[in-house]
């Protein structure tokens, strides 16, 4: 199963904030919604967003125990990102027997939106990680709609809202969270 969907986070100076539809879809078109299956969830110190196979993005939300950023990770938390978050994701998809999708599968992959001392990452299924000078973030089949809504002036709930008028995978309830900037 994949989820087709929108999740999109804004970087701020002093904080980001994540909104996400609450539709899965399968590739087969069936579509579910319930409260349980969110797309944002607060493991401790993060935000974490995951559109794309639903296997992997269980795994990020229920599954996998961040690491607790030490006093000298606040300094550079890209680094920290790379070299520590990255190999726990790793290493919890290896503990849950994730079985990668083949690279010639257009089926497969996730993409994993994270917040951790309100400073967003993106993590692709290749365990790359990005940031975006423009502070705008977006995964999901919805999230170019989405994207162009944010850069255009529309709020993150418009924003939303518009990815769900013209993607038929994205859908409201639409979920909301937000992460306050660490002061080092």
């Amino acid at each position: 199963i994949l989820s087709m969907t929108t999740i999109l986070a804004l970087q701020y100076e002093d904080k980001v904030m994540f909104g996400a539809d609450s539709q899965t879809t399968a590739t087969t078109g069936k579509r579910y919604t319930h409260p349980h299956m969110t797309k944002l969830t607060e493991k401790g110190q993060y935000i974490v967003g995951c559109a794309g196979d639903v296997a992997a993005c269980d795994i990020v939300h229920h599954l996998w125990t961040p690491p607790n950023p030490k006093a000298g990770d606040w300094n550079d938390l890209y680094v920290f990102v790379v070299t520590k978050v990255v190999p726990s994701l790793k290493e919890s998809f290896k503990l849950h027997e994730f079985k990668w999708q083949n690279e010639k599968d257009d089926e497969g992959g996730f993409t994993i939106l994270l917040a951790v001392g309100g400073t967003v990452f993106e993590i692709d299924d290749d365990m790359s990680v990005s940031l975006d000078v423009n502070g705008f973030y977006g995964v999901g089949s919805g999230s170019d709609f989405g994207l162009g809504a944010l850069a255009a002036g529309a709020s993150l709930k418009k924003a939303l809202g518009i990815a769900s008028k013209f993607d038929v995978f994205t859908a409201a309830p639409f979920i909301f969270k937000t992460q306050q900037k660490r002061v080092v």
